[in-house]
């Protein structure tokens, strides 16, 4: 019994210790948010004076919201200590609500203050920025007439499919600089009028106009690259098409094998002849696309020939099968439902929808592999099934039994009480309809 009461008084201590833990950690939260509040505020007159009312706008909604909530967290301390004795419980619940706001509020001023700061920073840092997009624009505006000089010497080689990709970058590229040199502009001037605001968006899109028009003239130069290199393997895949061209006479001479064979011919065909204008990445793209199609069609006709195709007759004599097995295990599974178990169930129900997915699969030859597994799959769950619910009603009919109205143990008959054959029979028969406590009435 001085054991029960010491650790008791032991948990009470604990608690209490807790208790006073909380209160302290609540006191510290209020007086950290609070001033947290005060210090914000005067951020958010600074950044008002840089940035403006409108960019200021959610800083100052949530710190309306946090001098909102946190007057509730100053009411519930105020409660904590007036003359109206508390319960623990209710100082613990007080504090723990103080805790929870005043670090809701301090999570939220966080992440507000934090995206003033970025805009405080892009303001102060904008002559710096707008004078390196000026310096970024003429270094592009010096590369432009190269990527003309480059389009119209690669426009001699290739084809006009193929040089869509770059024919009209430097146009592009100079409009870029010309619309990005024109931003930094406009945001000067709006700087100096006070509009902040306007100011840096002009300065955002200026340097986005910059950043694309850099990858644009980029593109140019890895244009010339990628045209050689695909011309490259453009060659290796020629001759490698060639190579199985000629395999392609000993494989296996199925319908897709020579249709496969008939197109990769005609890309071969279609390839223009050297030393004129050419797309040498449609022409690689087509070259791959049909010689993988002829890599595929021998390879399957290489499996076919060594695993023949089922005739239709093979699957339906393995349907057929299922079906026998199905047409077994149906009526024993239904008699005896008081007796058969999950598991037979499950198997029944699962060969009886293979049996269904089988007439699906058997029409195509593509699917008549499938097909001929999914209906031996069937018939070897229904004889699972059947096995199974025969091991049930094996288990569940009594040692003694000797059919409806035989002897029982009391040398009786029939209609005896439920300890006999008739009465277990017949629960189990109708046992998924009838509930116990009726057979039990019948039967006393």
């Amino acid at each position: 019994m001085a054991g029960f009461w010491g650790r008791r008084r032991r948990e009470q201590e604990e608690l209490t210790a807790q208790d006073a833990d909380l209160a302290r950690r609540a006191e510290q939260a209020l007086v950290g948010a609070d001033e947290r509040i005060r210090t914000t505020a005067d951020e958010l007159v600074f950044a008002q004076a840089e940035l403006g009312e409108s960019m200021t706008a959610d800083l100052k909604a949530a710190l309306d919201a946090v001098r909102t909530h946190l007057r509730e967290a100053f009411q519930l301390h105020q409660l904590n200590h007036d003359e109206i004795p508390d319960t623990a419980e209710e100082l613990r619940t007080r504090n723990a609500r103080i805790v929870q706001l005043c670090e809701w509020a301090e999570d939220l001023l966080d992440e507000k203050t934090s995206a003033i700061a970025e805009q405080v920073a892009l303001v102060r840092r904008s002559p710096e920025i707008v004078a390196q997009l000026r310096t970024d624009a003429e270094s592009l505006a010096a590369r432009i007439p190269h990527a003309r000089e480059t389009v119209d010497r690669l426009s001699l080689r290739y084809s006009d499919a193929a040089m869509r990709r770059v024919s009209s970058s430097p146009a592009e590229a100079e409009q870029l600089v010309t619309f990005a040199t024109h931003g930094a502009e406009v945001s000067e001037r709006r700087r100096a009028a006070k509009q902040n605001e306007e100011a840096n968006l002009a300065l955002e899109t200026a340097t986005e106009a910059i950043r694309r028009a850099s990858a644009v003239l980029d593109g140019v130069e890895d244009f010339e690259i990628q045209a050689l290199r695909a011309e490259s393997t453009l060659a290796a895949v020629v001759d490698d098409s060639r190579g199985d061209l000629i395999a392609a006479r000993t494989a296996p001479q199925t319908r897709e094998v020579q249709a496969a064979v008939i197109a990769l011919e005609s890309a071969v065909n279609a390839l223009p002849p050297s030393g004129t204008r050419n797309d040498p990445f449609t022409e690689l793209t087509a070259l791959r696309e049909a010689n993988t199609a002829l890599d595929e069609a021998i390879a399957t006709a290489l499996y076919r020939a060594e695993h023949p195709l089922p005739s239709i007759e093979h699957v339906q004599h393995a349907l057929d099968d299922a079906d026998r097995q199905l047409g077994i295990a149906r009526p024993l599974i239904s008699g005896h439902r008081g007796w058969i178990g999950a598991d037979a169930r499950t198997r029944f129900a699962e060969a009886e929808r293979l049996r269904v997915d089988v007439a699906a699969l058997l029409p195509a030859e593509e699917t008549r592999e499938q097909a001929l597994s999914t209906a031996r799959r069937a018939g070897q769950l229904a004889a699972e099934a059947l096995q199974l619910a025969q091991r049930d009603i094996e288990s569940a009919r009594p040692q003694d039994y000797a059919g409806w109205g035989g002897p029982n143990q009391q040398g009786g008959w029939g209609g005896g009480r439920r300890g006999g054959g008739g009465g277990d029979i017949v629960s189990g028969v109708l046992g998924g309809l009838v509930i116990g406590s009726i057979l039990d009435g019948i039967f006393d």
